[in-house]
């Protein structure tokens, strides 16, 4: 399913983390690994790739037009997490509730078995894997490609798209203001004030200070002299 390598390797690191976790969570609570055991963290694994899965299918459509968009790789994958975020919550939510009560039972109740096993490696697996493929994988793949020869050259275009579009604005908001002529009652009428320099015309201080620059002349009483 993956269209490139680094959406693999990706998922392959959120995989990882989510197995370290686990395993370092069996292993301080001190339970035994059992069958039981291997078969939940084996759930766990294809639980989490099924949530990487989901977050990349809409990085994928996010970014199927990107070198004619606005947006970098980063901020579309950004966005495609925000909306599959509610997905994101409301799935491992679903899935946790039974597992606690399942966990809860083998622990508590019955004390002992393979249902204690099982239950608390669904129950940190599934939590880890709701987060790892958010916090995790989605970063980690807008990273990797990020620094990608044409992702950085689209980046470098939209920053000087964005300079362009805001020296206009500067200029426009300088060079054209709006005057407001009013009476005793209200406003008559809106005037726009243009620079002189636009009109070819020189303004008074620029009109004194070349003057000021002209050499003087002698008056005849120092030429006769």
């Amino acid at each position: 399913y993956f269209r490139n390598y680094k959406m693999a390797i990706a998922a392959m690191v959120a995989l990882l983390h989510d197995l370290v976790l686990t395993v370092g969570i069996y292993a301080l609570v001190g339970f035994s690994v059992t069958p039981a055991t291997l078969i939940g963290v084996l759930t766990i694994l294809g639980y989490s790739l099924y949530d990487t899965v989901v977050v990349f299918d809409k990085v994928r459509e996010n970014v199927a037009d990107l070198k004619n968009g606005k947006v970098t790789y980063s901020e579309a994958a950004n966005s495609a997490v925000n909306q599959v975020l509610i997905r994101s919550i409301n799935t491992p939510i679903l899935g946790v509730l039974p597992v606690a009560a399942l966990t809860f039972t083998g622990v508590f109740v019955l004390g002992t078995g393979p249902l204690k096993d099982l239950g608390l490696a669904l129950l940190v697996g599934m939590i880890a894997g709701a987060y790892s493929s958010i916090f995790i994988a989605a970063p980690l793949l807008a990273q990797l490609k990020e620094a990608e020869p044409e992702m950085r050259e689209h980046r470098e275009r939209l920053a000087r798209r964005a300079q362009r579009h805001t020296a206009k604005e500067t200029a426009a908001a300088t060079t054209s203001k709006a005057v407001v002529l009013h009476d005793g009652d209200g406003p008559l009428a809106e005037v726009e004030q243009v620079e002189p320099d636009r009109l070819g015309l020189v303004s008074a201080n620029e009109l004194a200070r070349q003057q000021r620059q002209q050499p003087q002349r002698s008056t005849r009483a120092k030429r006769r002299k």
